[in-house]
């Protein structure tokens, strides 16, 4: 391996004395590439999700050609293994160029091709693949056999290429924008089974024709050795937006915040409500409507009758069984006891190892939440399937404001992969839908404390005041969201269950959301983790 790592660093590129289309069947260029050089290259990568563990060695899992009328590409299956005895699979598709000036932070490897002297490149950085691909996706057959399956939508019909460039900054996939109106979204980490951004955007898009997220248009899907279909790519369109939902609310919150000197309000004069209870627009005070404004509660309401439809959709489905609601069960609360509780004690253990990052109100917090862990191991503990009454659907799963974009003063819901630590069967489990609205209320709780600890400085109030104007307006929003929520779903006939029930339901939801958004934060970045902790001590204390 070191010898490799020389050669390929030294001036001099290896030569393979191959054509490149039968590349891959060269032992000698698989052992090198798989070598040094392309570990060096993958870990540098944004949508490499390993920096955490060390990396132990490469191995190419599968490979199959990309290809239309000649022309050649290559998809790479990678299984990368990590020291900590575990494995992730990345795609890789790979072209060879030979212009010296082109994709130079790109390059994965100089070589030597029939002595033609040139570097193989992550495929995504030249414009003829992507107009291969886009190509294929157009022009896709009915029913595709073959082992790399195209497939297009009835809504792809008669487009032609135009344009093609990178969406942006991304993490974990690689977004193509083509012709200014669709997104090609390639999985980097993929996995053995159908991706659940693709099986729901094509359900709600195709089957439900839900219109307030990006119509399915295409796909790509690998059937590999063990016949498992795999997930490459997906195909939608592009909706033009004024921003996400996450970045909109902190401005919007920023204004509530600011009326407070603006409008000289007494924070504490200022009336209360319960929390989770139901409310509508009309039933919100008029001091509390002349401080947050009148436009955010309907904004709120848009957001919670579109959060309702998506769930009729999904929970409106009686063949695909993907797809049909299902009652609690045994089953499901041993999965869910198993995997609340593994989550908690791993969070457990990454509190006590990083109490030396924290200070103050966050250290304070942590050892708050040190001090009741038995209680809050037994609020998941206390999980009585036999009394709940409500039906469970496929849900989103990672919902939060930074899924949602904004146009119009109406919202599009996006990024169906589901909860980025969990394994693929996991992201398919039946939940209740209440746990999407529980992350919903995370992101609204995160971006009220986001704006109290970024601006302080411009808030002429003490942190205590902020903190309680934050939690009414919290309880305001999210009640308000409720009572929309709730009547919509109602009115369809989607089973939430009784009244207590769905309070219990949000609140384990709620618990175990900023339980896992603590482990993150505290990992990433640790000032942040004073608003998980403070989210948990609001739950367990409530």
């Amino acid at each position: 391996m070191s010898n490799s790592g020389a050669i390929t660093s030294s001036k001099k590129p290896l030569n393979f004395n191959t054509h490149w289309d039968v590349l891959l069947e060269n032992e000698n260029f698989v052992k090198v590439f798989l070598s040094d050089v392309l570990e060096n290259y993958i870990i540098k990568q944004r949508w490499y999700g390993g920096k955490a563990s060390k990396l132990k060695y490469i191995e190419l899992s599968e490979y199959f050609k990309i290809q239309q009328k000649g022309e050649v590409y290559f998809g790479l299956i990678l299984e990368v293994n990590f020291v900590e005895a575990f494995y992730q699979h990345y795609f890789l598709p790979i072209a060879f160029v030979t212009d010296e000036n082109f994709a130079q932070k790109d390059r994965i490897l100089p070589v030597q091709i029939k002595d033609q002297n040139g570097y193989i490149i992550d495929a995504t950085n030249l414009e003829a693949f992507r107009k291969l691909v886009f190509e294929r996706i157009a022009t896709a057959t009915p029913k595709d056999t073959t082992k790399v399956q195209y497939h297009k939508s009835h809504l792809f019909n008669n487009v032609t290429y135009k344009s093609s460039r990178f969406m942006g900054l991304e993490q974990s996939n690689t977004s193509l924008v083509y012709n200014d109106k669709y997104v090609l979204k390639f999985f980097r980490r993929i996995f053995a089974d159908k991706n659940p951004d693709y099986e729901m955007s094509r359900f709600l898009s195709e089957k439900k024709e839900f219109k307030n997220t990006p119509s399915y248009l295409g796909s790509i899907n690998l059937v590999d050795s063990e016949n498992v279909n795999i997930t490459i790519g997906l195909m939608q369109e592009m909706i033009p937006n004024e921003g996400d939902a996450w970045d909109y609310t902190l401005v919007q919150f920023h204004k509530v915040f600011s009326n407070l000197e603006y409008k000289k309000i007494e924070v504490n004069s200022l009336p209360n409500t319960k929390l989770f209870e139901r409310l509508d627009i009309q039933d919100i005070p008029p001091q509390i409507i002349d401080w947050v404004g009148l436009n955010l509660f309907l904004q709120v309401q848009t957001l919670a009758k579109r959060t309702a439809e998506m769930h009729i959709c999904l929970g409106s489905e009686f063949e695909e069984t993907a797809f049909t609601p299902a009652h609690y069960n045994g089953d499901y609360t041993v999965w869910l006891k198993n995997k609340v509780l593994y989550q908690f004690q791993n969070r457990l253990n990454t509190v006590e190892n990083n109490l030396h990052k924290l200070d103050g109100l966050a250290l304070d917090l942590a050892n708050h939440f040190l001090d009741k862990k038995n209680i809050i191991r037994k609020r998941f503990v206390d999980f009585d399937w036999t009394k709940l009454k409500g039906e469970r659907i496929r849900i989103h799963g990672d919902y939060h404001l930074g899924q949602v974009l904004v146009k119009d003063n109406d919202f599009y819901i996006l990024d169906f992969e589901g909860e980025p630590e969990s394994t693929i069967r996991d992201r398919k489990v039946k939940q209740p839908p209440l746990k999407d609205v529980a992350g919903l209320f995370r992101s609204f709780h995160y971006a009220i404390y986001a704006n109290i600890f970024n601006n302080q400085e411009n808030y002429p109030y003490s942190q205590d005041d902020l903190f309680v104007a934050g939690e009414l307006l919290y309880r305001y929003i999210t009640s308000l969201f409720l009572g929309t929520y709730v009547t919509e779903t109602q009115n369809a006939n989607l089973n939430l269950g009784y009244n207590q029930e769905r309070i219990f339901i949000l609140k384990y939801c709620l618990l175990e959301k900023a339980v896992y958004e603590l482990g993150y934060e505290l990992n990433s970045r640790p000032q942040w983790a004073v608003i998980p902790l403070k989210g948990i001590s609001n739950i367990i204390n409530h």
